[in-house]
């Protein structure tokens, strides 16, 4: 029985007139909710009246009585509902029922079978709908929850770059903390795969190269350098990005700067993009993204399409 607590009108009326035609006398009926584990205290009454006034009951005020007492019962009653919903749905032995009752007996046993049905599908349809909008309602929670953690956390990234640019006098110091301050915004984005790492010679143990970060952008692995230079980088510093990135197979570049770049690393990074996807970034960018709260990834992303598509390495994305 689908209902968890209370017998529906049409179905306590039908086990009213259902269940007294199933049993041949009072002592019968009483004995059918007995079976079915009805509570004592709801058989007293009727069992008192057949026993000291037999006459004054029928077998269908039985029922009732009973019925209206386990039906206001919360979840003491729970089982007993459902063992007596059982018991007459399943109802097979119409010989004990007298003769006169045994084809309205069978009818009211089908047609209780179809109504508990009906009420049980809509029943189930009912609670897979109420499933499905408690697993949309999680998940828009869940969504929301990480939509307000990635704020705060990009609110703090953008409070410590913010901090950096009263830096000049310590470059380096500035120079290393920039590395972490993108790197947990790629993180917090969640496009991050790893933070600034040094490859040592398995000979000599000596650092042979040091990236600042890698990322996954569009499914493809792409490097990351960061500078923080008084000057446009220059071919030099970009060069040592692209011999990482072209000793890699299937491996793209990004570059970020605080001051720009030279004509001549525009121009050697535009023909680098006939082999490989590498795209410039200015420290600019970032300031902004975070200052009116943009999407890192779309950023990228067009930037990125840029390149490929339009073959420019340098698009500054500042709105």
């Amino acid at each position: 029985m689908a209902e968890q607590f209370h017998y529906p009108p049409e179905i306590f009326n039908l086990l009213v007139d259902t269940i007294p035609l199933l049993c041949r006398s009072k002592r019968d009926v009483i004995g059918f909710f007995q079976g079915a584990g009805v509570a004592p205290e709801d058989l007293a009454e009727v069992d008192r009246m057949v026993r000291t006034a037999r006459d004054s009951i029928s077998k269908f005020e039985i029922a009732r009585n009973i019925l209206t007492r386990i039906n206001a019962r919360g979840d003491s009653g729970l089982r007993a509902r459902r063992e007596l919903i059982k018991r007459v749905t399943e109802f097979d032995s119409f010989e004990s029922c007298w003769d006169a009752d045994r084809l309205k007996a069978k009818g009211l046993v089908s047609e209780l079978s179809k109504t508990v049905n009906v009420k049980d599908s809509f029943t189930r349809m009912k609670q897979e709908r109420e499933a499905q909008r408690d697993q949309v309602l999680v998940r828009q929670r869940t969504e929301m929850a990480a939509v307000t953690a990635r704020r705060t956390k990009v609110d703090e990234i953008s409070s410590r770059l913010g901090a950096l640019f009263s830096m000049d006098d310590k470059p380096h110091e500035r120079g290393k903390l920039l590395e972490g301050v993108l790197n947990d915004l790629f993180r917090a984005y969640g496009i991050l795969l790893h933070e600034d790492f040094r490859r040592k010679s398995p000979e000599t143990g000596t650092t042979v190269e040091q990236i600042d970060g890698v990322i996954d952008l569009n499914g493809v692995i792409h490097l990351v350098e960061m500078k923080w230079l008084n000057a446009p980088i220059g071919k030099g510093d970009f060069a040592q990005h692209i011999c990482r990135i072209f000793t890699r197979s299937d491996v793209h570049g990004v570059f970020i700067a605080a001051n720009g770049y030279t004509d001549a690393v525009i121009s050697e990074c535009r023909d680098v993009l006939n082999l490989k996807t590498v795209f410039l970034c200015s420290l600019r960018e970032f300031v902004l993204l975070l200052q009116r709260q943009g999407d890192l990834t779309v950023m990228l992303r067009r930037k990125s399409q840029a390149a490929i598509v339009d073959k420019n390495p340098f698009v500054e994305i500042l709105s």
